[in-house]
C-alpha cells in the first residue's frame, strides 16, 4: 500500500499480541465501532499522554459502544509495565511482526531525526465502523485534544 490507509478502505485484519488477551485482530471487534491508536513507544512523553488521555475517556467510549486498542511495536511485557506504571485502562497490543498491521496501513515508515534515518511509527488513529471499514483516519497526530476529537467522531458515526 502506498501512503496511509484512508476512510472507505476495509481495516486490514492482522493479529497482534496483547499482554492479557492473547492475540487480537480488528475482526475480533466486528459488529462494534473500534478506535485503534498507534503510537511510537511506551513510556515516552507524548505516547504516555496519549495513552492516559484515551484511558481517561474509556468510560465515554464504552458508553458510545466503541472499543479502544492502543498499538505500538513494544513487547507485551513492556506494555504490561506501561499499563501498571500509569494505571492505563485502555488495552494495548504489540504489532511486532514484520508485515504487521502498521506496515499494512502505511504508518510504519522511514523517519528522520537529527540527520539519522530509521524505521518508526507515525502517530496515527483509525476509527473503524461496525462493518470493518475505516470511517476516519488521523495521521501525524498532535496529542493535545486528540482523544476528545476521536471520541466526538466516534459518537457521530
Amino acid at each position: 500500500m502506498s501512503g496511509f490507509a484512508e476512510a472507505g478502505q476495509p481495516m486490514q485484519d492482522i493479529a497482534m499480541e496483547t499482554p492479557d488477551r492473547g492475540c487480537v485482530k480488528p475482526s475480533d471487534f466486528a459488529g462494534q465501532k473500534l478506535v485503534i491508536f498507534f503510537y511510537p513507544k511506551d513510556n515516552t512523553p507524548g505516547c504516555t499522554t496519549e495513552a492516559k488521555d484515551f484511558s481517561a475517556l474509556k468510560g465515554e467510549f464504552d458508553k458510545a459502544g466503541v472499543a479502544l486498542l492502543g498499538v505500538s511495536k513494544d513487547s507485551a511485557k513492556k506494555h504490561q509495565n506501561f499499563i501498571a506504571k500509569h494505571d492505563l485502562t485502555t488495552p494495548l497490543a504489540t504489532d511486532a511482526e514484520e508485515d504487521g498491521l502498521s506496515d499494512a496501513l502505511g504508518i510504519w515508515t522511514e523517519k528522520q531525526m537529527y540527520g539519522k534515518t530509521y524505521m518508526g511509527m507515525v502517530r496515527s488513529t483509525y476509527l473503524v465502523g461496525s462493518d470493518g471499514v475505516i470511517a476516519q483516519g488521523w495521521n501525524k497526530v498532535k496529542v493535545k485534544g486528540h482523544a476528545e476529537e476521536v471520541l466526538a467522531a466516534a459518537k457521530a458515526l
